[in-house]
């Protein structure tokens, strides 16, 4: 199989639309880390995706009837811009079939590139379903953004470019994960040519399917799957992809939304370049896994596989980098409500800078305040800092990992609840990213409980992050706990959080 697919590799015909991207060296990255960390800058593509490669290869090679008929593909993203750049370079008429919820950019990116675009839908199965129909009755071509052997061997010859840009030692190259197309591609080349090389597969923990088609021995469906990283962002890995990914991968790692953005701030730190969550998680794979080996003055390869970021996601990626990388501990802290007590504390923290302070007045002894500091990336840097205040006699609660704390708390410090507010219990819930989401909850909920507190935060995945109070009187918690099985919505009771007691209560 792998010298079927060296030969399609070899023949591919890409370059009539993408250009062979450089490899480079990440210079402040590679001296953290100790080992040369090689950069393949796919987000350098005219459509600053690696997707134009696999879409074209595909497209030339069809025949002229099936050229007549036009192409059809469902996609949201980066595939859809590839796949109308390669139509129009060939004068092929194009449709995108895209979600109603996909961003207006991409939209008209897509239109720009002279495709015809469709919106169906609030989700790409509704897409996908619409692209099948104009398959059935108009007869036109469906150009699969990853599970096609001419869309692999498209992808592949990235995998060539590297082993002829760096013909010296290497040591493992690392390649995001998504249905598999780009692994599939680059692992089969690389290891038909060079199998000491190990090939490291990088998924995001939100929709890992390859490393559960491995651990299982055969292609999984997950149950459902998170859209930050929405370029990897698919619940089974590819049939033709998995045939190939099942004897070529050595590993798999993979990484958290946390993690990710702070493998985007390390690929903006070496090279002014904002990658997309997939496009950083190649790196985000490095990182971990040469903490994990402690080894040192290998060539790593990590492919940056786009830069096609919606604008509106910096915030959110800026705001947790920090914490992704352990650089950053979030802390509830009580101290004495004196003059001269926050300079004290402060003393106390040295030369660590404050990221992030909250508070407000409790009562006329003590001030407990939300405060963000960033740490040392050395192990035991953040338990160092607790030992110090705890020593003083300070009261502190280390709430870095708390998800509550972490994507809620932060934004409603000092929204203690007045004394009116009696009998509430908190709930944090995962809400699906969907029309009708909200409405729906509060149709079993909202009109037999009173909402005490509602916090709502979009951070780009497939649900919202949802943080509710509600006045629940003894005798009724039954019926809360049935409402709520029936909503059928993720959900944690979250009244005995500390984070919640400290600063909500």
């Amino acid at each position: 199989m792998l010298n079927d697919y060296l030969k399609k590799i070899l023949s591919a015909r890409v370059y009539d639309v993408a250009v062979e991207s450089p490899l480079r060296i990440a210079p402040f990255l590679s001296e953290r880390l100790g080992n040369q960390i090689w950069l393949k800058r796919e987000d350098e593509q005219s459509v600053y995706s690696f997707k134009l490669r696999g879409a074209y290869n595909k497209i030339v090679q069809l025949s002229e009837e099936e050229k007549a008929c036009g192409v059809v593909t469902a996609s949201a993203g980066n595939h859809a811009q590839g796949v109308a750049l390669s139509a129009q370079k060939l004068g092929i008429k194009a449709t995108i079939v895209m979600p109603r919820t996909t961003p207006d950019i991409k939209v008209r990116s897509v239109k720009a590139r002279g495709a015809r675009v469709v919106l169906q839908g609030d989700a790409f199965d509704d897409a996908f379903t619409y692209s099948q129909k104009l398959v059935e009755e108009k007869g036109m071509t469906y150009i699969h953004p990853y599970d096609d052997p001419e869309v692999i061997a498209g992808q592949g010859t990235i995998g060539m470019e590297i082993l002829r840009q760096l013909s010296g030692p290497l040591d493992a190259v690392f390649i995001p994960v998504g249905g598999g197309g780009l692994a599939a591609g680059v692992a089969a080349y690389v290891k038909a040519l060079r199998p000491e090389v190990r090939i490291v597969a990088v998924e995001s923990t939100e929709s890992a399917c390859l490393a559960v088609a491995l651990e299982t021995g055969k292609r999984v469906i997950l149950p459902q799957v998170g859209i930050f990283a929405d370029g990897v962002a698919v619940a089974q890995i590819g049939k033709n992809t998995w045939e190939v990914l099942k004897n070529t991968v050595d590993e798999v790692i993979t990484c958290t939304p946390d993690e990710i953005c702070a493998a985007i701030k390390d690929v903006f730190d070496d090279t002014r370049a904002v990658c997309e969550p997939a496009g950083a998680l190649s790196v985000a794979g490095v990182k971990k896994y040469v903490e994990r080996e402690g080894c040192e003055n290998q060539n790593l390869v990590a492919i940056l596989s786009g830069a096609n970021v919606n604008f509106d996601r910096l915030r959110y990626i800026s705001e947790v980098a920090e914490i992704g990388e352990g650089r950053e501990i979030i802390l509830a802290v009580t101290i004495p409500e004196q003059p001269g007590s926050f300079q004290k504390f402060c003393s106390l923290i040295g030369k660590r800078p404050i990221t992030e302070f909250n508070y407000r007045y409790a009562d006329d002894d003590r001030a407990r305040i939300y405060v963000g500091v960033k740490v040392g990336a050395e192990p035991g840097s953040r338990q160092q800092l607790v030992d110090e205040l705890s020593s003083e006699n300070y009261p502190v609660l280390d709430i870095t990992d708390d998800e509550m704390a972490k994507y809620h708390i932060r934004h409603m410090v000092g929204g203690h609840a007045p004394a009116a507010v009696t009998d509430e219990v908190l709930y944090r819930f995962e809400f699906p990213e969907r029309p009708g989401a909200l409405l729906n909850f509060l149709r079993k909920l909202g009109k037999h409980f009173n909402i005490s507190l509602f916090h709502y935060r979009n951070h780009g995945a497939a649900y919202g992050r949802v943080l509710i109070g509600l006045q629940v009187e003894a005798d009724k918690t039954a019926q809360l706990e049935k409402l709520l099985e029936e909503l059928g919505y993720p959900y944690w009771d979250e009244s005995s959080n500390m984070a919640y007691q400290l600063f909500l209560r």
